[in-house]
């Protein structure tokens, strides 16, 4: 098959990157407002935290979400099913361009490399430029779209009352309190944990994928790049994921606090985050650990978790799929 021109190439890659981006974070949405609100709470999230004397009197006041189910029934309860879908609309604005920018990156850091912009040409390169790659489309797409992820965190952390009713209203307010600076509150941390986060992802993907062809091979007489499943690219793209959200949570709870910090919020969700609460990033880590002990900075690791493996199956699947019928129908 020829190969496709750099034009029609980056319009194929961001096309099914946004696609792939917004159908896994609306999919996964539930388990994100969940994982929010469990991290930017500053009081206990689980039962037997509460037990413990010296974390029951670091909390000022009645914890509000103690495990997943709890917060489920509280969320649906209080706010009703919509309530799982707070803060979608600036999620997609977020998601789609991130997405977009993330892959279009990666392709073009691949082919630079590889020197071809075929697919499947990419799939013999070291695992380590798979790891580079991948952390530095994530630092791109993560600076593009960035302000979007914050007013997701703050929409989906209000619960009800709502203190901001819509989007316009939460970005004049950040503007109006912080500056224009505001929008980009917590950027340091993120960058910190997408570097890691964006490598290991894809990187790992790269390298079960890669594992899976092997295997695949090694039982059939098709040519390598034609003998994986859609199945098959799920489970890579779930363990994937997986891995990656493990050894970078503590990061993403950091990010949350400093996103929030200084905003209002209804009292019977707990203590806020106070305007300039933490120096820096060191800091605020430091802060978390004395005050809410190493439970703290894993708060929202079991929903984080069960989010990030289909998030990253989803769209890893939907990407590939995407692009395919993409280039099919261009060619």
């Amino acid at each position: 098959m020829e190969e496709p021109s750099k034009l029609k190439r980056a319009l194929i890659d961001s096309s099914a990157g946004a696609i792939s981006g917004g159908i896994s974070r609306t999919v996964t949405s539930p388990l994100d407002v969940i994982k929010i609100r469990f991290q930017v709470q500053l009081e206990p999230t689980s039962s037997w935290a509460l037990l413990r004397k010296d974390l029951a009197a670091a909390a000022s006041a009645p914890s509000k979400y103690t495990g997943m189910f709890q917060a489920t029934k509280d969320i649906l309860r209080e706010e009703g099913v919509q309530g799982f879908w707070r803060g979608n609309v600036p999620a997609l604005l977020m998601v789609m361009p991130y997405t977009a920018i993330q892959f279009t990156v990666l392709h073009k850091l691949k082919t630079f490399v590889s020197g071809s912009s075929k697919t499947e040409n990419h799939i013999n390169l070291s695992p380590y430029l798979s790891y580079v790659s991948g952390a530095l489309a994530g630092c791109a797409a993560t600076v593009g779209s960035y302000p979007f992820d914050l007013l997701r965190t703050i929409l989906a952390s209000q619960g009800e009352p709502k203190v901001y009713p819509t989007m316009r209203s939460a970005f004049i307010d950040i503007v109006r309190t912080r500056g224009f600076q505001g929008l980009y509150s917590g950027l340091s941390p993120t960058l910190v944990e997408i570097i890691p986060y964006a490598g290991l992802q894809f990187g790992t993907y790269d390298t079960f994928k890669r594992w899976a062809m092997a295997l695949n091979h090694r039982f059939s007489n098709a040519a390598p790049e034609d003998n994986i499943s859609s199945f098959q690219l799920f489970l890579c793209g779930l363990a994937a994921g997986t891995c990656a959200k493990l050894v970078c949570h503590p990061l993403d709870v950091v990010k949350k606090r400093f996103q929030i910090e200084g905003l209002q919020r209804h009292p019977r969700y707990g203590a806020r985050v106070e305007h300039r609460a933490y120096r820096n990033m060191l800091d605020a880590m430091q802060r978390i650990l004395r005050l809410e002990g190493w439970a703290g900075l894993y708060k929202g690791i079991i929903p984080s978790t069960v989010k990030a493996a289909p998030a990253g199956a989803v769209t890893f699947v939907a990407y590939e799929l995407t692009s395919d019928w993409l280039e099919s129908t261009f060619s």
